[in-house]
């Protein structure tokens, strides 16, 4: 009696790349998955060959295909490594968000991963590129381009792990809530649960962020009136007609009792004409409501901060005494509000609604 062996045939590399789960990530599969589809792993550590179709991108991830990974492959295998609840986080994260403080896709060194204490997950290491961190804070989910994220906020205190600059950390915090990812009480609460407010330069920037200031620029503006002993202005207040409750301007700095507003130029900002005409033109609403208007540039700050305080004080000086211009602060005589919240309602976030967010490198505003 002859028996009948059966062997059965792993699906070939091709038929495999054309299969919905590859395509839908991105042309990379894990090993489960590659068992699932019916390829042996005889068959997946031949075709994984130096000279073979696919590559080994992790451990148990392989990209079905040759050449070299693109910044989104990299990104999709971190997540594929990490698991089923998986999470980007830090700057990873953020360069899909379209952070301006955050580094090209191109130049992550490293891709941040969160995953469940507690679970199946839980047991992953850093592998490669990739590094794993365990967390009872699981955040909410923001998918982004088809990839699964931390919300912004969370992923800004990750971040803040690996700078070790006050004015990168403070670039970023004011870009999150700029830029309205994030409101500030929200990002400050964050810093606190990571303990990343404990690092003083991290508490110095967290400082900069409750007073209102939105750039790097304005935090030198604001450290350079501290070291002066100028008095502390109200930062980016809205200002209104006091009779219509028209917005009028949001200079980058006031003092309410003097009728004095501070502008602080970036070349970054100004360097397409658009913004420079929209500067223009908030300086000539807050002179027609009877301002005076004290401009300095970054180079100023860094290069002459002697003169500018000197400019600032005068100015002040003059103006202690005379009539001051009856506005409205945020709507309010007597009241300011946070720009972020107020411009959501007080929510904790801007949802991306499944795109990646804004990089306004060209049209972002100063600093």
């Amino acid at each position: 009696m002859t028996t009948q062996v059966t062997t059965r045939t792993s699906p070939s590399a091709p038929a495999l790349a054309r299969t919905q789960l590859a395509r839908a990530q991105d042309q990379l599969l894990t090993r489960e998955q590659l068992l699932a589809l019916g390829c042996a792993d005889s068959t997946i550590s031949y075709r994984t060959r130096r000279d073979g179709p696919w590559q080994r991108i992790l451990r148990h991830v392989y990209l079905l295909q040759t050449g070299p990974p693109t910044p989104r492959q990299r990104l999709r295998a971190a997540l594929l490594y990490g698991g089923e609840h998986a999470l980007l986080t830090g700057h990873a994260a953020l360069t899909l968000h379209n952070f301006r403080a955050a580094p090209r896709p191109e130049r992550l060194r490293y891709v941040d991963v969160l995953v469940p204490y507690e679970g199946a997950d839980a047991a992953r290491r850093a592998s490669g590129y990739v590094r794993v961190h365990r967390t009872r804070r699981v955040p909410e989910v923001w998918p982004v381009a088809g990839l699964r994220c931390a919300e912004p906020g969370r992923a800004v205190a990750d971040a803040v792990r690996d700078l070790a600059c006050e004015r990168d950390v403070t670039a970023l915090l004011a870009e999150a809530v700029q830029q309205g990812f994030c409101a500030p009480e929200a990002l400050l609460s964050e810093l606190r649960a990571s303990r990343r407010h404990l690092a003083p330069y991290v508490a110095r920037s967290a400082d900069h962020l409750t007073a209102g200031v939105h750039s790097a620029l304005e935090a030198d503006a604001r450290a350079l009136l501290h070291r002066y002993g100028l008095p502390e202005p109200l930062w980016n207040p809205d200002l209104h007609d006091p009779s219509t409750g028209t917005f009028l301007a949001r200079p980058d700095a006031y003092w309410p009792a003097h009728g004095v507003a501070l502008e602080v130029d970036s070349r970054a900002y100004h360097f397409d004409v658009e913004s420079w005409q929209r500067t223009l033109a908030q300086r000539n609403r807050l002179a027609r409501a009877g301002l005076r208007v004290v401009a300095v540039t970054g180079e100023d700050l860094r290069a002459r901060p002697g003169t500018v305080a000197d400019h600032i004080r005068a100015t002040l000086t003059s103006c202690l005494g005379a009539p001051v211009p009856a506005l409205l602060l945020n709507n309010s005589p007597s009241t300011r509000g946070s720009r972020a919240a107020s411009a959501r309602g007080g929510g904790a976030g801007r949802r991306p609604e499944g795109r990646a967010g804004r990089r306004p490198r060209g049209g972002g505003r100063r600093g």
